[in-house]
């Protein structure tokens, strides 16, 4: 799921930007088109290479694998999916303080684009080593300067930006869709490197189409809001080669693992986003409406992070239980496994439109933000109560149109949160961080999604009922805690919905 770009709240007696009469792209600013293109091929790539990379880990070396441990493999797939969403730190530093986010994201497509060349052209554990290190610090620049250059296209009061994001949302799931349904065909028909040479070329694709769309960009899109000076930069360098050469002996020492991997990232994971809020709310550079509105910030955090602990288990658990638990005959034609990772794309492409109309229509009669974040926790964990009927069945003891319904509960709850967490992210940002906290709701992505690999740890060991039981009910429980909150909440927000 940061650019140094995104709009500013306006400061007090400064003219705010009116950006209401541009509708050149279904009613929202004409260069809203060129994010959605980049993004939605970025997309393709990033789930097309991701449906069929759990498999590829532990599918057996006769079946074109890599004949990994299955629990192992989870954790690689969680901690590597952790991984792309804490490189947004990266990306939202190197926005802010260095190149502006638009420059970012063009130089990270094609960082993304090798990375999945890699895996197509590299052999083993190499190809998995190289590619996913690209992939996953590409990705982290794209996801979180993607985010912000939309928030450009919008002043702070725009009424249309939450619909905006949405229909962001809906690219992002056009490319989620396409992806593991033309990989997973091609992986089926000619094997797992020819899959992700397909990736590699949707994401040449979506490169090809931002170069030429990239220049009818708002000028705030290439700002940079806090420069870093000249003096600092060789320090800068200086720590991260310090920090490439740590990791390097950790893993050549043995204390980073496969096994232990997802460990790793979780923990860097909370320290990044502990150092973030405390960087951020310790700045002397921000008002106190700006402090206020980012302690309004952490309850979210927290209920993001319960959400995509469950969500993106679609990557780890639900990939392992469609390969062996799920009913894929389709009148005599077994689906591959990747296609149901297609299905919550469909999903949002029906139905971000539909949020999106809702929320136009209700103006500011709409639910608020920690309103729409308590529902999509709690619908989250019911959406892992309805696995109860079918747990613990064996194969093929799940109906594929029961799957269906669990991933529409699935798209309920995303859509409650997900698009409303990244407009949230862009009108709470301090001016000065407003990239960086786009970077810190990726955090809270990245912290789910890496628990999602250890999770599936204990999938391994408990029976299905207890563990889809006790995460649904956690994740209830902290939907209803935050509802309850949501009034001190919506007070720190200061006039933010």
């Amino acid at each position: 799921m940061g650019e140094t770009t995104g709009p500013a709240p306006a400061e007090a007696g400064e003219q705010e930007r009116d950006t209401s009469g541009d509708r050149g792209f279904l009613g929202q600013p004409r260069p809203l088109v060129h994010i959605f293109g980049v993004e939605m091929w970025e997309r393709f790539s990033f789930y097309g290479m991701q449906g069929i990379l759990l498999l590829y880990l532990y599918y057996s070396a006769t079946d074109g694998g890599l004949g990994m441990d299955q629990t192992a493999a989870a954790g690689i797939v969680g901690a590597y999916g952790g991984a792309v969403y804490l490189s947004t730190i990266l990306g939202a530093w190197v926005a802010d303080r260095l190149l502006g986010s638009e420059r970012v994201l063009f130089y990270s497509a094609i960082v993304i684009m090798a990375g999945h060349v890699a895996l197509a052209v590299l052999p083993g554990f190499l190809g998995v080593g190289v590619g996913l290190v690209l992939v996953a610090f590409g990705s982290g620049g794209l996801k979180a300067n993607a985010t912000s250059v939309v928030g450009t296209l919008y002043s702070e009061h725009d009424p249309r930006r939450d619909a905006g994001f949405s229909i962001f949302y809906l690219g992002i799931n056009l490319g989620a869709f396409l992806g593991p349904i033309l990989t997973g065909l091609v992986q089926d028909a000619w094997g797992f490197h020819w899959g992700f040479a397909l990736a590699a070329v949707g994401m040449a694709i979506g490169l090809v189409q931002y170069s030429f769309g990239r220049r009818n960009l708002p000028r705030e899109a290439s700002v940079v809001p806090n420069p870093l000076p000249r003096e600092r930069r060789m320090v800068v360098v200086g720590i991260a080669v310090a920090a490439v050469l740590v990791v390097a002996i950790l893993v050549l020492t043995g204390l980073i693992t496969a096994g232990n991997l997802v460990t790793w990232v979780i923990g860097g994971t909370i320290v990044a986003a502990v150092a973030y809020f405390i960087v951020i709310l310790g700045s002397h550079r921000i008002t106190p409406v700006e402090r206020r509105r980012v302690f309004a910030f952490i309850p979210l955090f927290i209920a993001s992070v319960a959400f995509w602990s469950l969500y993106q288990q679609q990557f780890t658990v639900l990939t392992i239980y469609a390969d062996e638990q799920l009913n894929r005959d389709l009148f005599g034609w077994i689906m591959p496994v990747p296609w149901v990772q297609s299905i919550n794309p469909i999903f949002i492409i029906v139905l971000s439109g539909v949020f999106a109309a809702i929320w136009t229509k209700l103006g500011d009669r709409q639910p608020s933000t920690p309103v729409k974040f308590a529902a999509g926790t709690a619908i989250m964990g019911l959406a892992f109560l309805l696995f109860l009927p079918f747990a613990d069945g064996g194969a093929n003891s799940t109906p594929l149109l029961w799957m269906v319904l669990i991933l529409f509960t699935f798209t309920v709850a995303e859509l409650l949160l997900s698009p409303v967490g990244l407009s949230v992210a862009t009108k709470l940002a301090p001016a000065v961080f407003h990239t960086q906290m786009v970077a810190l709701f990726f955090l809270s992505v990245a912290l789910g999604t890496s628990i999602a690999g250890l999770l599936a740890e204990f999938y391994t060991v408990v029976n299905e009922a207890t563990y889809f039981g006790v995460l649904g009910a956690i994740a209830i429980v902290l939907g209803a805690g935050l509802a309850v909150g949501a009034r001190p909440v919506l007070r720190l927000m200061s006039g933010v919905r």
